[in-house]
């Protein structure tokens, strides 16, 4: 196994120690960081601008010997890493055409594959690049000779790997991200999905803030990924000091980053998800529009020789996969999430309560989190609007399954948040319906669970009408997800505000309610839900009272779904790289009771597959509601699929349509 065969490209950027203007001494350093990399299982390799010779050479860079020491160094470096397979990018002062340049040179086995030169050269406070280099645009030669051999030259060359066509790289260099209309961008839709700066920015107070934003960003509006190296402390302090920032970015994250200011060599390496950044772009109608792909020049670098051996560098990912996406592991990030995602519940559940014109609200309060979260949602709109709570008829109907801890819970709430409640037993209405159908209740089957949700629903319809309000649904996007919910029961209603929110958010929801949104009581009774185990209760419980139909004993963890339907949904991930990034995640993570082995995460994607494919036909008619984050499976919205459509190229064959729990 290596990682290539899921998408992933490992890459590498290093700040290294250095003399300014001795080539011969800079020449090993490259060679060893190289090899280093290399020993590390990286493909590519970014290195400082000019770190053949230092970026403070000023007006040595005028200097034959300098500029010949250079080429000598680029010499030595050929030959000392012939051997190796990765590709190196060195930044190094060029005399072409009469004119200096500062460039970039693309490395591997001994060859040079082509130089970019630099496009935009600062000259304003502390540079004076314009001094001595001529920009790229000034260049008016394809190709020139270098160790004996012709090599492409210019600002719009691409490199792709000769395995697979859609892992390609391009190079610019350090101004060149400052500036308004960054190479970057027209490299990116010419085909790059992994862009190099070498840089040699010099630090000032606040100004690496600055620069990660920009890497950050850049890789964002790119849908790529961002190698930054920059020059670090071996270069002159005459005036400047330079801190080696290195950075690897990915669609607008910093997946990694080294020490500033170290006086050793500092190489980051991080796998980068090609696959995912390529599906990303797919789905960016407006990434290409304008485009006219005109002289750029492919250039192909060799990704062959990769080994398949276990016990190579690269068989291992290097890279943190989230086992909760949809939640941000810093408590401040998530506290703010919290906060953003109320916000817009409230703010949509209000937008509909006005229009309507209703100014009341009923919802089915269960006593568990999905019900729990959208009463906190509604409490919260009633309060925005100044409507009184009075006017929420929260609608507790027990049935078979019913315990008396949620039914505990859910008259706890309703006092708590002076809420009106009412309480409606179902079981004496759904006898009535049994023998309507001549059967008895003792038939445990789907009929059996799914009268119980569409009476609910018809009690919740009829109550609404009755008080002019609209009925609040509660169901959630990992239910929707899985088709968790009864077609025409608890899957309709008016306005369903959790239906963008998976449940392994809903969880931290209504925790931080708990914290932030309720008195001393109210808080109790939210606990008491956040511990209770998520279930139907459309089954009896057991002798003592307590739950047995267990909705994570039946599917699987929710945090697991929730990691499926995320990177299924995000960036089309196959079931193989399903699998390999769940097992990268969850490894270690233990459960509540140990940690998820291999054998169960490929059942749970097998029933996470069946389900969301059956499930089509539920989430074709599901009520409005907002979404609030990336992903959304409305069908006038993000999601549109046919009902119909096979899952066997997801590895399943056949299996009959789900229209029950």
């Amino acid at each position: 196994m290596c990682i290539e065969q899921y998408g992933f490209f490992r890459a590498a950027g290093a700040s290294l120690p250095l003399r300014v203007a001795d080539p011969a001494f800079n020449a090993e350093a490259i060679v060893d960081a190289m090899r280093e990399a290399e020993e590390r299982g990286a493909r590519l390799l970014a290195l400082p601008e000019l770190c053949v010779t230092g970026y403070t050479c000023a007006d040595l860079f005028h200097q034959e010997v300098l500029l010949r020491g250079a080429l000598d160094a680029l010499g030595t470096v050929l030959a000392q890493t012939r051997t190796l397979s990765l590709a190196a990018v060195i930044g190094l002062p060029l005399a072409i055409e009469n004119r200096l340049f500062n460039c970039a040179a693309v490395i591997q086995k001994g060859r040079v594959l082509g130089v970019v030169p630099k496009t935009f050269l600062p000259g304003y406070g502390e540079f004076y690049e314009e001094r001595w280099f001529s920009p790229g645009t000034a260049l008016t030669a394809n190709t020139i000779t270098l160790n004996g051999q012709d090599v492409p030259i210019g600002t719009k060359l691409l490199f792709q790997s000769d395995t697979k066509k859609s892992i390609v790289f391009a190079v610019e260099l350090c101004e060149d991200l400052w500036a308004p209309a960054p190479p970057s961008v027209d490299l990116a839709r010419a085909g790059a999905v992994l862009l190099c700066n070498l840089s040699a920015s010099n630090d000032l107070v606040s100004k690496h803030t600055y620069r990660r934003d920009l890497v950050r960003g850049q890789s964002g509006r790119l849908a790529a990924g961002y190698v930054y190296a920059g020059a670090g402390v071996g270069e002159s302090t005459t005036d400047l000091v330079f801190g080696g920032a290195v950075l690897i970015a990915e669609n607008g994250a910093i997946l990694a980053e080294g020490a500033r200011f170290s006086r050793t060599r500092e190489l980051v390496i991080q796998d980068i998800d090609i696959d995912r950044l390529v599906n990303t772009r797919l789905r960016l109608s407006p990434f290409m529009e304008g485009f006219v792909r005109e002289g750029f020049r492919t250039i192909t670098f060799e990704m062959s020789n990769i080994s398949r051996n276990a016990k190579h560098p690269n068989a291992a990912l290097c890279r943190f996969v989230d086992p909760h996406p949809f939640v941000p592991a810093d408590p401040k990030e998530r506290d703010e999430r919290c906060e953003e995602i109320f916000a817009i519940q409230s703010a949509g559940l209000a937008g509909r309560v006005e229009r309507s014109g209703s100014g009341a609200a009923v919802l089915g309060l269960s006593g568990g989190l999905d019900s729990t979260l959208a009463l906190l949602v509604t409490v919260k709109t009633f309060d925005l609007l100044g409507l009184p709570r009075e006017k929420i008829t929260a609608l507790s109907m027990p049935g078979y399954g019913t315990t008396s801890l949620t039914r505990a819970n859910a008259a706890a709430l309703a006092k708590g948040f002076k809420v009106t409640f009412r309480e409606v037993d179902i079981r004496a209405a759904c006898e009535r319906h049994f023998a309507d159908l001549g059967r008895s209740g003792a038939q445990h089957d789907t009929v059996y669970e799914n009268a119980q949700a569409r009476l609910r629903t018809l009690l919740l319809m009829d109550t609404a009408n009755e008080t002019g309000g609209l009925v609040v649904g509660t169901g959630d996007l990992s239910e929707l997800a899985l088709g968790w919910c009864t077609y025409n029961g608890d899957h309709i209603s008016m306005y369903a505000v959790n239906a963008g929110v998976p449940k392994t958010l809903v969880k931290y929801l209504v925790a931080w309610a708990a914290s932030r949104e309720a008195d001393a009581a109210s808080r109790e009774a939210l606990r008491s839900v956040l511990e209770t185990p998520i279930s139907p209760e459309l089954l009896p419980p057991d002798a003592a009272g307590n739950i047995t139909q267990k909705t994570e004993e039946i599917l699987g963890p929710y945090e697991v779904h929730d990691f499926f339907l995320y990177h299924f949904f995000r960036y089309g991930a196959p079931p193989e790289k399903l699998l390999f990034l769940a097992r990268e995640a969850f490894r270690g993570l233990p459960s509540k009771d140990a940690p998820y082995t291999a054998a169960q995460l490929s059942r749970w994607l097998d029933i996470f597959v069946k389900r969301f494919f059956a499930a089509q036909f539920k989430r074709s008619c599901i009520p409005d509601g907002p979404k609030v984050g990336a992903v959304s499976l409305s069908p006038r919205g993000d999601w549109r699929m046919p009902s119909d459509a096979a899952p066997a190229g997801w590895g399943h064959q056949k299996f009959g349509l789900y229209t029950s729990k």
